[in-house]
């Protein structure tokens, strides 16, 4: 049986959003769509009498938020099949168990209780820094959400973490039959004393003044290394290579522009308890101007 995807779902227009995307997602991928809303109506309401027939008010907005969202995704598309939850539990504790059973997690930038001013909500965040499955933030500009700029962008960092996010981002452009550009990020060195900057060089293009003092043949035997696998086992997807100087969070936050998903890697260290989340994902969750997918990789 296949692993649904899962939604975190509130009632705020951020889930919303999250529900459209995630109906396109499951189409994408054939997958089963599993909406679920977190509701602790039971420890605040007072406790009825046993005869009475009225429904409390939480448990009435719990039901509705689910069921108006399942409505929402079955009109969006029909095809999709789609069940839908109300667990009486945090938000956080509820995704994160659904997510042991999960293709993926989807969810918001933030909640129906956020400050409206967040960049990013406290439950999406720990949720994309604990999980073990992908998590993916819906966040970004119309066009990127749309899915219709044809580009799956991954960030390739170290060879032990990326892996598995190379893999699900290949995945993606060849549903989505798109391209897959996968970005590795890396600093200019020191220049030697007298010689100018390379962007400073009169009349030499920026690649090619990159090229010139970049450590090139290291940087590109990494993007070899993590994309020789998926070449090979998706031979039908255009994948593109691209080494850019600059800080990791910068050239990936930039390329997010002009991408319908941009995925990175993020490491989960065994006995570890904690939010597990490197900056550039962070950075990406707070400010990307697409839908970041978050892959853990197990150390």
């Amino acid at each position: 049986m296949e692993l649904p995807l899962v939604v975190g779902v509130d009632g705020s227009e951020s889930s919303l959003l999250a529900v459209d995307w995630a109906v396109d997602e499951a189409a994408r991928h054939g997958l089963p769509l599993r909406l679920v809303h977190a509701s602790l109506w039971e420890r605040y309401e007072r406790v009825r009498p046993a005869f009475s027939t009225d429904r409390p008010a939480g448990e009435v907005m719990a039901q509705n938020i689910v069921a108006s969202c399942a409505e929402r995704a079955r009109l969006r598309d029909p095809e999709v099949k789609v069940s839908a939850d109300v667990v009486a539990a945090d938000a956080v504790s509820t995704l994160l168990r659904a997510g042991s059973e999960a293709f993926a997690l989807v969810t918001g930038v933030r909640g129906r209780g956020e400050v409206a001013g967040l960049l990013l909500g406290s439950v999406s965040l720990t949720v994309a820094a604990r999980a073990m499955c992908t998590v993916i933030v819906v966040r970004g500009e119309e066009r990127n959400l749309r899915g219709s700029l044809g580009r799956v962008v991954v960030g390739v960092g170290d060879a032990t973490g990326g892996t598995g996010a190379v893999r699900f981002a290949a995945r993606e452009a060849e549903a989505r039959g798109c391209a897959l550009s996968a970005v590795r990020a890396w600093r200019t060195p020191i220049h030697e004393p007298g010689s100018p900057p390379a962007e400073s060089v009169p009349g030499v293009p920026r690649d090619v003044a990159d090229a010139a003092v970049a450590p090139g043949e290291q940087v590109s035997a990494t993007l070899d290394d993590a994309l020789r696998e998926v070449v090979r086992e998706h031979p039908e997807v255009d994948v593109g290579r691209r080494a850019v100087e600059g800080p990791a969070h910068r050239v990936l936050l930039e390329a997010s522009a002009d991408a319908d998903l941009i995925v990175v890697g993020a490491l989960r260290r065994h006995g570890h308890f904690g939010l597990q989340l490197g900056s550039v994902a962070h950075a990406l969750l707070h400010h990307s101007a697409c839908p970041v997918a978050v892959v853990p990789h197990r150390v």
